[in-house]
């Protein structure tokens, strides 16, 4: 095994399959973006998403996507040009992957690409004497999607933070309060139809825990390119409290909990959960 790979996994106390093959992504993860960092992604480009948070925050949740934000709006941008420094770096800890970039079947402002490689091969790259991988099948993939939003919403603050492993990196990624405005326009207007997604939920109580203050203005900015408030309104936190209670009415608590149950690994912490309780931590938090 690679030895930065090995220093990595120390922090892991993996102890059944899916806890290491969740261990498994996190690192790729992180090598996905030491790489575009390599390849000058973070001069046009700005990390935020769950796993951004997971990273740099702490969050107590593995999170499955790369999500990114240009830092100003480029319809022409292209994803693709940072393939082959990344593909490089990738290659360079012994990992066998494809790198591809999802094709546009209609008209988006989100750029998608996949990473995908052999989960029983790495497997035994990661845990070589776990006799559990023989246990995966030959065709299964480990697949981590990444996302470019090429139309950002206004608003967001950026910061600089630094990674030593798996080599020392720079990363340009929102700052917490416009982390979480993010989050509270999932919350609001993420349509979930038939799948609700409990991970928004826990992220939201993540961030009131941490007593997170909320980007207003970035809050607003995504809510107006939603088509949910208008751009002449004013805009703020009893606005964002009203629409967050309104929706925590609507809410089908059972499938949200199902949701992210995979996701974690205190399942007590999900007792709570329901209107009255969403509600409640809302109203009382100075947001």
């Amino acid at each position: 095994m690679n030895h930065v790979i090995d220093e990595m996994l120390n922090k892991y106390q993996a102890e059944g399959l899916a806890d290491k093959k969740n261990a498994i992504k996190e690192i790729m993860q992180e090598i996905v973006l030491c790489g575009l960092s390599r390849a000058g992604f973070f001069k046009k480009a700005a990390f935020y998403g769950g796993t951004a948070l997971r990273i740099f925050y702490g969050l107590d949740r593995f999170s499955e996507d790369l999500d990114f934000s240009l830092m100003a709006p480029d319809d022409s941008f292209e994803l693709s040009e940072f393939f082959p420094t990344l593909k490089k770096e990738i290659a360079s800890y012994g990992l066998n992957v494809e790198v591809t970039e999802k094709e546009k079947t209609k008209e988006s402002a989100i750029r998608s690409a996949f990473l995908k490689g052999n989960t029983r091969e790495h497997m035994l790259l990661f845990y070589a004497s776990d006799p559990a991988a023989s246990a995966i099948a030959g065709n299964e993939t480990i697949k981590i999607k990444f996302e470019v939003d090429t139309n950002p919403p206004a608003g967001a603050t950026i910061e600089h933070r630094y990674r030593l492993l798996p080599a020392p990196y720079e990363v340009t990624l929102y700052d917490m309060p416009s982390l979480f405005a993010g989050k509270a326009h999932a919350v609001i207007c993420r349509a979930w139809k038939s799948r609700v997604k409990g991970r928004d939920l826990y992220d939201y109580v993540f961030y009131l825990s941490r007593g997170a203050a909320l980007n207003t203005e970035h809050l607003k900015a995504r809510l107006v390119q939603s088509g949910v408030w208008k751009a002449e309104y004013p805009f703020n936190v009893a606005d964002a409290k009203n629409l967050l209670c309104a929706r925590f009415d609507t809410i089908d608590y059972t499938q949200a909990k199902e949701d992210v149950r995979p996701f974690i690994k205190d399942n007590a912490a999900l007792d709570l959960w329901g209107a009255d309780f969403f509600k409640q931590i809302t109203n009382e938090s100075k947001l």
